[in-house]
Order: structure tokens, then C-alpha cells, then sequence
């Protein structure tokens, strides 16, 4: 039982509950830049350099014919498929950029103010002072 109640106390810990939440929001925060990866900017660059699906760009490496689509030449052997890593990469920038601004956001919403200045003493040690200091005189 000592094991179970360990574990029950780990994974109940805010930090393992915000880690969870953190993991599933960033899966679903993924799916959102890959489509805006694969589905705004990629046909944009494909468009660029000559109008082609840029993630079907590859370099058969077992004698395949080059005109066939990415998913039938790796059918027919190995492929250099650079294309594809260069979506990825392109995809990878872009969330690493997103993330680099939220984080930036969120440290700039943390900044402490400065500390307020502190309080006046009360009465009775303003008054206890002053007669401290009139007796050192």
C-alpha cells in the first residue's frame, strides 16, 4: 500500500497535472501548426519552386521511374525524400517560433512589479523615536 499511496500523491501533485495538461495541449497545438504548415505556407513554396506538392519532392535510390508520386516510389524501393524533411523543418520553425512568443508573452506578464514602498511606522514608534533622538541630543 506504501507504494500505491506514493504514486496517488505523485500523480494528484500540480506539477504532474499541469505536465499532463501541457502534453495534451501541445498534441493538439501540433495538429494546428502542421496543418497550417502542410496547408498554407507549403502549397505557397511548392508554388515558388514550380508549382508541385513541395512534400512529394524525393530522389529515387532504387532505379524507379522519377515521374511517379512520392507514396508509389517508396513502394517500388528506397527514396531520398528531402522534400518531405523540409516541410517537417519548416514545420518545426514555425512551432519553435510560436512557442518562443508565448513563452515571451507569459514572462513579460510575470515581471514583478517593483515592491511598494513600506508602510510609515505606526504613532507610537514615530513618537518613541523622536524621543530616542532627543535624549541622544
Amino acid at each position: 500500500m506504501g507504494m500505491m499511496q506514493e504514486f496517488r500523491e505523485f500523480a494528484v501533485k500540480g506539477n504532474a497535472i499541469d505536465l499532463a495538461v501541457g502534453v495534451i495541449i501541445g498534441g493538439a497545438f501540433g495538429k494546428i501548426v502542421d496543418s497550417i504548415v502542410g496547408d498554407l505556407i507549403m502549397p505557397i513554396v511548392g508554388r515558388l519552386f514550380g508549382g508541385l506538392d513541395f512534400s512529394s519532392y524525393y530522389i529515387p535510390l532504387a532505379g524507379q521511374a522519377s515521374g511517379l508520386a512520392l507514396e508509389e516510389a517508396k513502394k517500388a524501393g528506397a527514396v531520398f525524400a528531402y522534400g518531405n524533411f523540409i516541410t517537417i523543418l519548416v514545420n518545426f520553425i514555425l512551432l519553435a517560433f510560436i512557442i518562443f512568443m508565448m513563452v515571451k508573452q507569459i514572462n513579460r506578464l510575470k515581471r514583478e512589479e517593483p515592491a511598494p514602498a513600506p508602510e510609515a511606522p505606526p504613532e507610537e514608534v514615530q513618537l518613541l523615536r523622536e524621543i530616542r533622538d532627543s535624549l541622544k541630543r
